[in-house]
């Protein structure tokens, strides 16, 4: 669904990753939605899962139409673009919307490739060798 530019929007933020069985995964998604939320000006971000755990991106869209929000971007925290960017979000984002008539969503790219993402495996590599 496209966001029309000239409409005022109430801005919801959901962070998705895959999910997981194991609960320090899911946590991780926690902290960095909490990261997120303080380090930018969005008033509405919620975490959500694809699968495996809760919650989910259903229950992320609902908190946020509970909070306002009227659009929502959709933001895999995944490395690549791959079936569940292209196909699996997109189609548990459109399910989730349904529920919600006139909410507005967008799904961005996922993390990478980007050129910042070339800093930090250099500074990965640093500090595995004691160097950073």
């Amino acid at each position: 669904m496209q966001i029309s530019p000239d409409a005022p929007q109430k801005l919801g933020i959901v962070i998705v990753d895959h999910g997981s069985r194991r609960a320090e995964s899911n946590d991780l998604l926690l902290e960095i939605v909490q990261q997120f939320r303080e380090a930018s000006d969005y008033a509405i971000v919620e975490p959500a899962h694809m699968e495996l755990a809760e919650p989910s991106i259903a229950d992320a869209f609902a908190k946020c139409a509970q909070q306002g929000a009227t659009q929502i971007v959709v933001h895999p925290y995944f490395l690549s673009p791959g079936r569940h960017w292209h196909e699996d979000i997109p189609n548990l984002a459109a399910e989730a919307a349904a529920n919600h008539p006139g909410l507005r969503y967008e799904v961005t790219a996922p993390l990478g490739p980007h050129p910042l993402m070339l800093k930090i495996i250099e500074e990965r590599i640093e500090d595995c060798l004691g160097q950073g």
